[in-house]
């Protein structure tokens, strides 16, 4: 879909020449003389890299249709995941390099929402923290009190967390998606 460059707004995802990207920021700019332009700031859909470009004013973009579909995570076959699609029960069999770092957050029977243009994943959204069982880590020292001091701990999903000392194989931890830390025992 074209649309201009007047049309911008924060969040529209464009198809440029050198890839997909998100209006992260943008502003019109009428200067004294000379043409009006319009100044952005985007962020590269697949690599998160930021890229600050000008556009002249009315200048036409292509706007890239985000399809967002509710997926559940079903179960892990060789090396891919296989979810469900929550509408048409359609399964699709993703590598985990394309849900980037959210696939280490994924369990069975969790969802997330597929960011999809084309047959191409391009983002993920997974909820801000998730419950995960500790299945591998160090016991901690009796007496050993230090404050704050942390321990790595392997979870079910082969994700490593750094933990607090009194936390134990088969304890629920929660833990924030968007960093990775732990939160809080469950």
């Amino acid at each position: 879909m074209t649309i201009t460059t007047n049309d911008l707004k924060n969040g529209i995802t464009l198809a440029l020449p050198e890839g997909l990207f998100q209006v992260v920021d943008f502003q019109h700019v009428k200067p004294g003389k000379g043409g009006a332009f319009v100044r952005t700031t985007l962020k590269n859909a697949r690599s998160g890299a930021v890229l600050d470009r000008t556009f002249r004013a009315g200048e036409k973009v292509e706007q890239a249709v985000i399809d967002k579909r509710e997926m559940q995570y079903l179960y892990r076959e060789g090396d891919e995941l296989v979810f469900m699609d929550n509408t048409t029960y359609d399964q699709l069999a993703v590598p985990p390099v394309a849900l980037g770092p959210a696939a280490g957050y994924l369990v069975q029977g969790s969802s997330a929402v597929l960011q999809m243009y084309a047959d191409e994943i391009v983002g993920v959204d997974i909820p801000a923290s998730v419950e995960l069982t500790v299945t591998e880590t160090e016991p901690g020292v009796q007496g050993d009190r230090v404050s704050g001091a942390r321990k790595p701990a392997t979870v079910e999903t082969g994700l490593v967390v750094a933990v607090p000392l009194f936390v134990n194989v088969g304890d629920r931890i929660k833990v924030d998606t968007r960093n990775g830390q732990y939160l809080t025992r469950v």
